[in-house]
């Protein structure tokens, strides 16, 4: 049986006590991406949107997004990160706007939430200023690529 560490001996959700456990240094890398129209990622590229930059804005967004995690998900624990990198590729052949969110910290939990949480808000702010121009925009494929450190140790995405 899988042991869900935020479930405690009664079946209660909890948080985790991360007191015994040493510090590491930590590393989580998320991924996802935003489909869109040809139109909307020329005018993305062309920076031609009137709101302003779009993906500066949400690279500030998924920053932000990455330092509140704790405010957003009940359980996760406060972090004092070291670094969050929010970065974006267009990808004309598919359509789409590739997120990539790099999380550090030196500590005792991981910071998994946090990219994947950066990823997230950085995709909806591009849904949030594009909108007026594509509603049918889609978010895709959130997903974890790799962690570094912790009791677990490192983790890479297998891709096919």
């Amino acid at each position: 049986m899988v042991n869900l560490t935020h479930i405690n001996d009664q079946g209660a959700a909890h948080m985790v006590d991360v007191g015994d456990k040493r510090e590491t240094q930590r590393v989580a890398v998320a991924s996802g991406r935003v489909l869109m129209s040809a139109e909307t990622l020329g005018l993305l590229r062309d920076n031609s949107f009137a709101k302003g930059d779009v993906l500066a804005v949400a690279r500030i967004a998924g920053i932000q997004a990455a330092k509140k995690c704790a405010d957003l998900i009940p359980l996760c624990h406060p972090l004092m990160l070291n670094a969050v990198e929010v970065s974006f590729e267009l990808d004309e052949a598919a359509g789409a706007v590739n997120i990539e969110g790099r999380c550090k910290v030196s500590g005792k939990t991981g910071v998994e939430m946090e990219a994947l949480t950066a990823v997230s808000v950085a995709a909806l702010t591009i849904y949030d200023m594009c909108k007026a121009v594509d509603k049918a925009m889609i978010i895709d494929s959130v997903c974890l690529q790799e962690k570094q450190g912790g009791k677990s140790g490192d983790w890479i995405r297998q891709h096919d």
